[in-house]
């Protein structure tokens, strides 16, 4: 190889060789003796030395130890090349100097790190102060041990507090499971032990990692509870199931029995009231089968009213003349009220009545209790005066009255005699008890009218 041509180096050899490999050019018979050629143009080159046939060697204490070859370059290269090694083995050790120093990384990821940065510093093929790496990492190690210990603490901590909210999850699942369940909702009972699931899960997940023996334990306890709320479960669906069978069933007939009333009209309603008494008591088919089932029922009910309607409506356009005859027989009534003479007002009344009568019945049946009621009024009006006027004639009454009048008339001048006799005397006692008694047989005779 010429001094002109540079030569291009081949890849370095970093595991020392078991006997020295020969450069590709033959060293000449003129060269001293291969001696080491120490570079200091670092503060790593300082601690490594490179022969003249490119083996690296690096100080560790007081000797020196071969950590591989560079045969094609310069010793500044080779020794270069080394020192490339160990200063990314010392940019590890200062990143994890710093993630302890900052704070927030786990202990015991640092120590395991540390440990594997060690291994690597630990017989490197690098150029630099490994045994000052080795005592950083050292020291690094023990300054963690605290807080790896601190850690371990904490880290059992959160364990126990794990299964104590797991426990918790497999006790709130076991007395779900002890409830009476035929008298739950299940749609709540459904949903709160979802719930427990979901909690559990998110747990398993974020939470720490518990040891196999109490996480399956614990499980098959929370396993169980489901198992027996999902049991009892299936059977009340499966029984709701037949119930709604049944249910559907019988309304399915009973909306069939409905459908056939149509071609009866206004006549179908009474039977169709009737089946929808039954429909009430025949039990609930599922919220889709019975919304179906009604619509159908109902629009055969529907269909009978609407007859019974048109029926209405007819009648009612009928019934108009008949409301404006009784409305004028109503007008011709309230003479009645007027009339003093009670015979004469009784004979006006019962040829009013008659009349209503021979006009039949009104529609709608509203209008017609309306109408009824006005001329019952008058009815009882009149009737009122005849009870008055059949007390006032009755001969057995005024003959008890004309009785009464007599011995009141008897009484009337008893009392005034005694009246007298008293005040002549000066009995003012006496002569106030006659008055009052006087007064008071007097006021009765007033009331016998005589």
């Amino acid at each position: 190889m010429s001094a002109t041509e540079p030569s291009k180096p081949t890849p370095p050899v970093p595991a020392p060789p078991a006997k020295p490999m020969p450069r590709k050019t033959p060293i000449p018979a003129s060269v001293a003796p291969i001696t080491t050629a120490p570079v200091s143009s670092s503060t790593s080159a300082e601690w490594g030395r490179v022969s003249e046939d490119g083996t690296v060697e690096v100080k560790e204490g007081d000797a020196w130890r071969v950590v591989g070859q560079y045969p094609d370059g310069t010793p500044d290269e080779a020794l270069a090349y080394f020192v490339r090694k160990y200063d990314d083995i010392a940019f590890k050790v200062h990143a994890l100097e710093q993630r302890h120093q900052a704070g927030g990384a786990a202990a015991s990821d640092l120590v395991k790190q540390a440990g594997h940065v060690l291994a690597e510093a630990t017989d490197a093929a690098a150029v630099g102060d490994l045994a000052g790496l080795r005592d950083r990492l050292t020291a690094l190690t023990s300054s963690l041990s605290e807080a790896t210990e601190q850690e371990a603490q904490q880290a059992k901590e959160l364990v126990d507090q794990a299964i104590a909210e797991r426990t918790a999850l497999v006790e709130r699942a076991e007395a779900i499971a002890a409830r009476d369940l035929s008298k739950v909702q299940w749609k709540q009972v459904t949903a709160e032990l979802g719930e427990l699931f979901d909690t559990w899960q998110a747990q398993q997940q974020s939470g720490p990692r518990l040891s196999k023996g109490v996480s399956q334990q614990l499980w098959k306890r929370f396993r169980d509870a489901r198992a027996v709320v999902d049991k009892q479960r299936r059977a009340f669906y499966s029984e709701l199931d037949d119930v709604h069978k049944a249910a559907r069933d019988a309304k399915t007939r009973l909306v069939e029995r409905a459908e056939a009333l149509a071609p009866r009209g206004t006549d179908g309603i009474p039977a169709y009231r009737n089946l929808l008494d039954e429909w009430k008591a025949s039990g609930r088919a599922g919220r889709k089968a019975d919304d179906a089932l009604w619509a159908r029922f109902k629009a055969a009910g529907d269909a009978l009213y609407a007859a019974r309607a048109e029926q209405s409506a007819a009648e009612e356009a009928e019934s108009a003349p008949k409301i404006e005859a009784r409305e004028a027989l109503l007008e011709e009534a309230k003479a009645v009220a007027d009339e003093s003479n009670i015979k004469r007002a009784r004979a006006l009344l019962t040829r009013i009545q008659r009349q209503w009568d021979e006009l039949g019945r009104v529609f709608p049946r509203e209008k017609e209790r309306a109408l009824d009621d006005k001329l019952r009024a008058i009815e009882q009006g009149l009737k009122g005066r005849e009870d008055v006027d059949w007390k006032k004639n009755n001969p057995e009454t005024k003959a008890r009255a004309n009785d009464m009048s007599s011995q009141l008339l008897e009484a009337i001048e008893k009392l005034e005699a005694e009246v007298a006799a008293a005040e002549k005397s000066g009995d003012k006692k006496a002569a106030k008890a006659a008055t009052d008694a006087l007064e008071a047989r007097r006021a009765w005779l007033n009331a016998l009218g005589s």
